[in-house]
């Protein structure tokens, strides 16, 4: 499928993943616009705040997406987060709440404000997690929570069934050249470094490829789910790591 003359929104599209994929979307052609706290770091089309976690924002970066777009072909869900390695004996409702609200109500939300504007032919993708598929230990509130967005994949690719929309979940394992890892250790720079060494890891701009991949197949193609990891990683806890 061409992609010339399409439009997307992808959110969490200030760095990382969100913002290679509005990268590689505008580079084929497509007039994007992206939405996260920090607008002034977004390079599309069309820069929008956005907090996924709360209504009244959600509903206004949809409306003046739309507004911008005339139509939404692509929605890339991509905003998201993890709080703590700890077990969840050491858990706070604060982390639970900020992970559980950006994940999944995030998701839901802005699914549900964007789907009436999704044309025929459209594709809605979702940043997954390999957290989804298998569990793994201290990090119980994000696992939770990725294994919500893919059981939403499911039941929203039943719902929409018989209609001209493609669903996507491109589930990733680790990742560098975001702030995943940054995030998840409250700004701790070494500890989130620490996570990606002695490993070849996956880089935005692999994942990004993924979703050029699922939007660019025919129509009568429904890639339903990329699972993407490091060929040094075989789940969320086991790699093999070279030794210094």
């Amino acid at each position: 499928m061409e992609l010339e003359g399409k439009t997307a929104v992808v959110t969490g599209a200030s760095s990382g993943i969100g913002a290679s994929t509005v990268r590689k979307l505008r580079e084929a052609g497509v007039r994007v616009v992206g939405g996260a706290r920090r607008v002034e770091q977004i390079e599309a089309d069309v820069a929008l705040p956005l907090d996924v976690t709360d209504e009244e924002s959600s509903a206004a970066f949809v409306a003046r997406a739309v507004a911008e777009l005339g139509g939404i072909d692509i929605l890339f869900n991509n905003a998201g987060l993890a709080l703590g390695r700890y077990p969840f004996t050491e858990s706070t409702l604060e982390d639970e709440e900020t992970v559980l609200h950006t994940n999944v109500d995030g998701v839901l939300r802005i699914t549900r404000l964007s789907l009436p504007h999704v044309r025929d032919g459209g594709h809605i993708l979702f940043m997954g997690s390999v957290a989804g598929r298998q569990a793994y230990q201290n990090a119980a509130s994000y696992v939770a929570a990725k294994f919500g967005v893919r059981g939403f994949v499911y039941a929203l690719r039943e719902d929409l069934l018989g209609r001209p929309i493609r669903i996507t979940t491109v589930d990733a394992g680790l990742v560098a050249g975001t702030e995943f890892s940054l995030v998840r250790f409250m700004g701790d720079a070494d500890k989130a470094a620490s996570v990606y060494d002695g490993v070849d890891p996956l880089t935005p701009d692999d994942v990004a490829d993924c979703v050029l991949f699922a939007v660019t197949r025919p129509l009568h193609v429904n890639v339903d789910e990329i699972v993407i990891k490091a060929l040094a990683q075989s789940s969320g806890a086991r790699i093999v790591r070279r030794e210094d």
